[in-house]
This record gives structure tokens, C-alpha cells and sequence, in this order.
């Protein structure tokens, strides 16, 4: 069951760092991406699909580039995932404390 969860970080956690690249280096290729992150191309081309539905990046003839919709995203990305970490310590569950004497 929490396989899934961790794996879903994995992978936010990769487009994440392909949307950083993009974002301090843009326009950069895939190549580049791939050595510098030790990522394989496949996984790279994914995260930049992503990237692209998401309308965070977009291609051009020099490689991936931000959009004009990428600074909010991530203007707004500590907060969700202060969010989410906030819902996941809620989902803990922990031993009951012994009853006092």
C-alpha cells in the first residue's frame, strides 16, 4: 500500500528536479538533463512530458523553457507540500501512551 506513495515521490521528486534544471538553465536538452542528474533519457523525456501537460515547460528549438504559468507553480509549491507532509504526520499511527498510574 505506502509502495505506491513512495514511488509517486520518487517520481515528483525527479520532475521536480528536471523543472529546477529548466528553470536555471533553460533552454536545456534532454542530454544534458540525463548526465547531470545521472537520470536515464527515458526518464527524463517523461518528467519533461509531465512538465509540458502541466504547462510548466515547453520545447523549443534549443531545448526545454519555462512558461509564463511556472512561477506561480512554484511560488505555491512550498505550501502544498508543507500541506501534504502536515496530512501524512496526521496519518500516523503510533503506540498508545501508557495510562498514567
Amino acid at each position: 500500500m505506502i509502495d505506491r506513495l513512495e514511488k509517486e515521490v520518487d517520481m515528483l521528486e525527479r520532475h521536480l528536479q528536471v523543472l529546477k534544471m529548466v528553470i536555471e538553465s533553460e533552454p536545456i536538452g534532454i542530454v544534458k538533463m540525463s548526465n547531470e542528474t545521472g537520470y536515464p533519457h527515458h526518464k527524463v523525456r517523461y518528467s519533461l512530458r509531465v512538465l509540458e501537460e502541466e504547462n510548466l515547460i515547453e520545447p523549443s528549438s534549443q531545448g526545454a523553457i519555462t512558461t509564463e504559468r511556472t512561477e506561480e507553480f512554484v511560488s505555491e509549491l512550498d505550501g502544498k507540500i508543507d500541506e501534504t507532509t502536515a496530512k501524512l504526520e496526521e496519518m500516523k499511527i503510533s503506540e498508545t501512551p501508557e495510562a498514567e498510574n
